[in-house]
């Protein structure tokens, strides 16, 4: 019957937006996680700030590269019981929202990190500003960048038939 076909596509279900949050926050809490150790890792050898911070951003661009790959997959990826995730406002804001309320707290370990490294040899005065802004810049990515990808390479709903 035409009368019970609906106007209007339906709404994300709970399942889906919890796989989106899922997916979502593993990627950036994973990304955040990895460049945190790495950075720890970093402030081991025995090299002064300047000699560091090209492997430091090296480093950081080929995480930023696989956090990407990995968003675009997993958006893409078919999940057993929740289906596969559709590109609506919804989802999209929901991406958004959850990169920026649940995963970026994770980011402030980087921070005091980055912190310390930008006082290195100039205690109290900052003179490596080169790793506060590589913080920033981390923030972006890890706020912006990755949901963005996320929500890009998701689904195109089906197209609905025309109404006649």
């Amino acid at each position: 019957m035409v009368d019970q076909v609906p106007l209007e596509r339906p709404r994300p279900r709970l399942p889906t937006l919890a796989l989106l949050v899922g997916r979502v926050t593993t990627i950036k809490l994973a990304y955040w996680s990895a460049l945190t150790v790495l950075e720890v890792g970093l402030g081991l050898w025995p090299a002064p700030v300047d000699e560091r911070f090209p492997v430091s951003v090296a480093a950081g661009v080929a995480l930023t590269l696989a956090a990407c790959v990995w968003a675009a997959v997993s958006a893409r990826a078919r999940d057993a019981r929740a289906g596969t995730l559709e590109r609506s406002i919804p989802t999209v804001a929901t991406t958004f929202v959850a990169a920026s309320v649940v995963a970026s707290p994770a980011s402030l370990p980087l921070l005091i990190i980055e912190r310390q490294r930008s006082l290195e040899g100039c205690f109290p005065v900052v003179c490596h500003w080169e790793a506060i802004w590589w913080w920033v810049a981390a923030l972006v990515v890890g706020t912006i960048l990755i949901p963005l990808v996320f929500a890009v390479r998701m689904h195109r709903p089906a197209a609905t038939p025309p109404s006649a």
